[in-house]
């Protein structure tokens, strides 16, 4: 991973509540940002994932239900025909009725022309699996999003001249943000 020294520096200094609204982006537990927000600073980009990985490990199930309860259905990526969207919102009602949470999934390694096919693959596998199994990969992929988020957060911090209110990571790639990343294989559906 591409260390962002001026963007992990910038965000170090960020004043508190700054940084636990740009973390929120990122996952929404507030105990995950609040927790990462008081142990800065943080030597490297390494060091910060780390800490975040940690953080996700030490939820509580109230901590994993809040961070699931903030992701939401983002929009099919660009270009793909209605009927995926009808599929998917569909799948995307069905998980939610079982589950009781918005479906979270990493895309990581696939390019935008197979997230579509991988989401909806997933959502429907997925939806065969018993409730505990499901909160734990869950719990797993929201941690891969949130390592994700975390780390275009301190690279478009790198990439600010001036500062800025606090930026949403989560925004599709396509969305003119400075944070946005084309590449970024992490989708919160």
């Amino acid at each position: 991973m591409q260390s962002s020294p001026l963007g992990l520096s910038r965000f170090n200094t960020l004043p508190a509540a700054e940084a636990e609204r740009a973390l929120l982006t990122c996952c929404g537990s507030l105990h995950w940002t609040r927790r990462l927000a008081a142990h800065r600073p943080y030597p490297d980009l390494g060091a910060l994932l780390a800490a975040a990985d940690e953080a996700v490990y030490d939820f509580v199930p109230a901590e994993l239900d809040e961070a699931l309860s903030r992701e939401t259905l983002p929009l099919p990526p660009h270009g793909s025909y209605s009927v995926a969207h009808t599929a998917l919102g569909a799948a995307h009602s069905a998980y939610e009725s079982r589950f009781g949470h918005a479906f979270v999934i990493c895309l990581d390694g696939y390019g935008p022309d197979e997230a579509l096919d991988q989401l909806l693959a997933g959502i429907r596998s997925r939806l065969g699996n018993d409730p505990e199994e499901e909160r734990v990969l869950s719990w797993d992929e929201l941690r891969r999003l949130a390592r994700g988020r975390l780390a275009r957060l301190v690279r478009s911090l790198d990439a600010r001249t001036e500062p800025q209110e606090a930026i949403d990571p989560q925004e599709p790639a396509d969305s003119g943000r400075p944070d946005s990343a084309s590449d970024s294989p992490y989708v919160a559906v």
